[in-house]
């Protein structure tokens, strides 16, 4: 398996990017994404208070969010997104964390060695 020492910058990226955008597609539980990356999908307090509807519809444009953009992303790994629901402003971001969900990942481009955490956040939350 290649690691993220076998990689360049460039490639690790592509390879994150890919992997965080199929666990994104796979929330929504109807539609197996292939190879999806273990993880949790979670929201604060503040995105709950918003009601069911919004949760679903903030589900929904997370899982096809695809406004990724050098100034969004520096990156290049696709871990965090704003959407405007309404006129309220929520922001998603991914971690990325050992098997444990105690640390870092050690090696993010490998999905045997990372969990991803996607939180649904309002930006007064962070």
């Amino acid at each position: 398996m290649t690691t993220t020492l076998d990689l360049d910058p460039v490639q690790e990226a592509a390879r994150i990017a890919t992997q965080n955008d199929a666990f994104r597609r796979s929330i929504l539980g109807t539609t197996p994404v292939a190879d999806a990356p273990q993880g949790q999908f979670v929201m604060t307090r503040g995105v709950a208070a918003l009601g069911i509807n919004a949760q679903l519809e903030l589900t929904r444009r997370v899982a096809a969010f695809d406004g990724f953009n050098a100034d969004s992303d520096p990156q290049g790994w696709h871990e965090m997104g704003v959407i405007d629901l309404d006129g309220t402003t929520v922001w998603f971001k991914l971690d990325l964390y050992d098997v444990d969900y105690t640390y870092g990942s050690p090696e993010p481009s490998d999905p045997a060695q990372t969990r991803r955490v996607l939180t649904l956040l309002l930006p007064s939350e962070y």
